[in-house]
């Protein structure tokens, strides 16, 4: 039976695809067939005979590897949870989330192998689908990239992906390879990947400095001022704070990671006696996530 509180029709099925409704979900595996999809750009088809994923920049041996020698490496497998960022940050998308069983080779032994030079403290990934951007009135062509920390890469869990339960990937959810980095946020597993690499600075491409950052408002000495900081996904991380309050249950908590220009998310703890909880897959706390209390 259709629930009552329908969501508004999706109005950018070319961008958001197979967003399910909820009274439909009947297993705990979402059907790759039935699993969300999100592009900002192009939606390559590529052969998996001509492919080649290149390893990069500054490394002490440079990698090519063709579908076939990703595969022959150590296999690996893993359930996870994807969610877009942007799940119900509007009326209409509400279930840009699915679970599915990854498999892939771990990203820590392909970086380990390329040996990271020591000036390396980011890792960027460059997937094939590509799109014009503008800058200071210049039009250019950009590949979708994002990246994180040498430290955040390093993490054994971090998959290049090629299954989905037990499937080739779906050409719409990255085929033939994509980044799976459990606890991060959909536009941080990067599709149709084609190249790593390994930079001395930080990456300020479009996806990491202009979209999904966090525009907050600020109050110093009387007068306001825009923040922008890097969104991050409050799943990946446990959170826990002793509460100096005696009315713990009225207390509320401001998550900063939101999408550009979206009111921040308010999160309402799990309360126990002694301490709040918010807590989902245990991460890293980055340095550039803050939580604030709001009474």
């Amino acid at each position: 039976m259709p629930w009552l509180d329908q969501p508004p029709k999706n109005p950018k099925p070319d961008v958001v695809a197979n967003l399910r409704l909820w009274e439909e979900l009947d297993s705990w595996l979402t059907p790759n067939d039935k699993f969300f999809s999100v592009g900002h750009y192009n939606k390559p088809v590529i052969d998996e005979k001509a492919w080649k994923l290149e390893v990069g920049g500054l490394v002490k041996h440079p990698m090519n590897l063709t579908l076939h020698e990703l595969k022959s490496r150590s296999r690996k497998d893993m359930i996870f949870t994807l969610e877009c960022s942007g799940n119900s940050g509007r009326a209409w998308m509400v279930s840009a989330v699915g679970n599915a069983k990854w498999t892939g080779t771990p990203l820590v032994s392909l970086l380990n192998e390329a040996g990271v030079l020591d000036k390396g403290i980011e890792v960027v990934f460059i997937g094939s689908d590509e799109g014009e951007e503008e800058v200071r009135g210049i039009k250019m062509k950009q590949n979708f990239a994002r990246s994180m920390s040498l430290a955040d890469a390093m993490n054994p869990y971090n998959l290049l992906c090629y299954e989905m339960n037990g499937e080739a990937l779906p050409q719409m959810n990255g085929f033939p390879v994509r980044l799976i980095s459990p606890g991060w946020y959909g536009i941080a597993n990067v599709k149709w990947l084609k190249r790593i690499e390994v930079r001395e600075t930080r990456f300020m491409g479009h996806f990491m400095a202009r979209d999904y950052v966090t525009i907050r408002e600020e109050q110093l000495d009387g007068e306001t001022e825009w923040v922008e900081l890097r969104r991050l996904s409050v799943s990946r991380l446990a959170c826990r704070t002793r509460s100096s309050s005696n009315n713990a249950s009225s207390a509320r908590w401001e998550s900063l990671p939101r999408s550009s220009g979206t009111p921040p998310l308010m999160v309402k703890p799990i309360v126990t006696p002694s301490c709040f909880s918010m807590a989902a897959h245990i991460g890293t706390l980055p340095r550039d996530f803050q939580l604030h209390r709001r009474n």
